[in-house]
């Protein structure tokens, strides 16, 4: 299973060619795919009117999501901690959360976030940097 960033789903979403949305399709390749609820968060706070957000809504309502558990906060916090303290900078504790939910749950992140590759430089994070096509 692979826990797919909010990084990778905001181009997929805008682009009307549908180009991304295949590319990534065919990466995946029969692997589920779940996200977790930071990204339906944010890819709902992006809606700019309401017909997006009742279509992407009713979309996110049929997708896989792992959730936290009690440990995942502070280990998370722990995080941002650490690398604060090792002059690395994180640009949002978000993302120390979806991280410590991989890493948690042994998935592979697949993102597009400079901030994963950073937690990856010091913790056990399996991750994947999706790139654009266009």
């Amino acid at each position: 299973m692979v826990l797919i960033d909010t990084s990778v789903w905001i181009p997929i979403l805008r682009d009307k060619s549908g180009i991304e949305a295949q590319r990534l399709r065919l990466w995946l390749d029969y692997r589920d795919a779940a996200l977790t609820r930071f990204t339906q968060l944010e890819l709902l706070q992006g809606c700019r009117d309401e017909t997006e957000w009742s279509r992407l809504s009713e979309y996110l309502e049929f997708q896989i999501y792992i959730e936290t558990s009690d440990k995942t906060w502070p280990a998370a916090a722990r995080i941002f901690f650490d690398l604060r303290r090792k002059g690395l900078t994180v640009r949002s504790p978000i993302d120390c959360c979806i991280a410590q939910i991989a890493i948690e749950r042994g998935l592979t992140l697949l993102h597009n976030d400079r901030d994963f590759d950073v937690i990856a430089s010091e913790q056990a994070l399996r991750h994947l940097r999706w790139t654009l096509t266009t």
